[in-house]
């Protein structure tokens, strides 16, 4: 099943993605190539409740999903509906948003097929210019629970 690319096997918001890089070299002076990169990343927006707005094709296997239905989920829901992790997942969220970026995020995820899976990530806030466009995460480890 093709997750990601479509037809064209080209990343369906280069623009994006071209962000997301910038904004990570500007805050960690690290480089990425996101739709490249072997490490998933996934982007969300600046909702009340963001909502998924990317994701390279390493993290549409992670998360066992199709373009369309990732870019369609609330973050939130990439962890499971359990108070302590998502209270976890908030605080880093909110440092991210203070700081600009952590390098030590680690926390458990679950897949749309209901599978867990924890992680080490780096989180940064994603803008262009001054315009907050959201909050991503370059995932550099994934252990499998299930």
């Amino acid at each position: 099943m093709a997750r990601t690319k479509g037809e064209t096997g080209a990343d369906p918001d280069p623009g994006y993605a071209a962000i997301l890089a910038a904004s990570h070299l500007a805050l960690t002076g690290g480089v990425i190539s996101p739709w490249q990169d072997p490490c998933p990343i996934v982007s969300h927006g600046t909702q009340a409740d963001p909502v998924f707005r990317w994701a390279n094709p390493a993290a549409l296997d992670l998360w066992e999903t199709d373009w369309a239905r990732f870019t369609a989920l609330p973050s939130r829901l990439s962890a499971e509906d359990d108070p302590s992790i998502q209270s976890d997942r908030s605080r880093y969220l909110a440092e991210a948003a203070d700081r600009g970026f952590v390098s030590d995020y680690r926390g458990i995820r679950i897949s749309t097929e209901g599978r867990r899976f924890r992680i080490r990530a780096t989180i940064w806030t994603v803008k262009q210019g001054a315009i907050l466009m959201g909050q991503a995460a370059r995932i550099t480890a994934v252990e499998r629970l299930d």
